[in-house]
């Protein structure tokens, strides 16, 4: 049975107590006359970390002009509940579940916060198992793929003008600062002004381009 779901994480555990752990729920613990050790409390708490760091990587290494505000914000929808909850709902993690009958009736098996933990501790069991490359495995396979769901097209210009609207007698503009390399290859540089004093700049192959980097990093200054 547990076959099925090793082969949609991609990978064998080696240990299967640690498996098991990973699918207890606390209520299954208490009603097998176990304490929560025996639960995935412990696994879920080391798995979070271990998902934060390696989603912390892979978003710095992808967006390498992205400022830490953004990063953390594209972060923190990447491996939040309801992310990891349809992730494990697509591999079939619920069906694998050990629940306490009162946790069973109450629709555990579909419960996001249940789904969500136990994605976060079969991570951590593969981690212990054999080591952050086995974590990272199942992150990168199942996890950071959806990070195209998660980063759409954002118009900046707009974010920044709703942003700066929250008070009053406040303006914007946009200055073309320097366009450089030749006419077929060309690049603007293009900085934004709140109030006349600047909050951001930015490159790109066309003006509109450059505004909305400008914009991006104004955005991103000022929350």
């Amino acid at each position: 049975m547990l076959q099925s779901l090793e082969e949609a994480l991609g990978y064998t555990y080696r240990d299967k107590e640690l498996l098991t752990t990973a699918l207890s729920h606390s209520s299954y613990a208490n009603e097998t006359h176990r304490d929560a050790l025996y639960s995935y409390e412990r696994l879920e708490f080391l798995g979070d970390s271990i998902l934060g760091f390696v989603a912390a990587e892979y978003l710095y290494r992808t967006f390498p002009t992205k400022l830490e505000g953004e990063l953390t914000k594209i972060r923190a929808e990447l491996v939040c509940e309801a992310n990891l909850a349809d992730v494990a709902r697509r591999i079939g993690l619920g069906d694998h579940l050990l629940l306490g009958h009162g946790e069973e009736h109450g629709g555990g098996r579909n419960r996001p916060g249940v789904l969500c933990d136990a994605m976060e501790a079969l991570i951590a069991a593969a981690y212990l198992d054999s080591g952050l490359e086995a974590a990272k495995g199942i992150i990168t396979r199942l996890i950071l793929p959806r990070l195209t769901d998660v980063v759409k097209t954002r118009d900046y210009k707009t974010e920044l003008q709703e942003l700066i609207q929250r008070r009053r007698d406040q303006y914007l503009t946009y200055e073309l600062v320097d366009e450089i390399g030749p006419d077929h290859r060309k690049e603007f540089v293009v900085r934004v002004l709140l109030n006349g004093c600047e909050i951001g700049w930015g490159k790109g192959s066309s003006k509109k381009r450059a505004e909305q980097a400008a914009a991006e990093m104004a955005v991103n200054t000022l929350l």
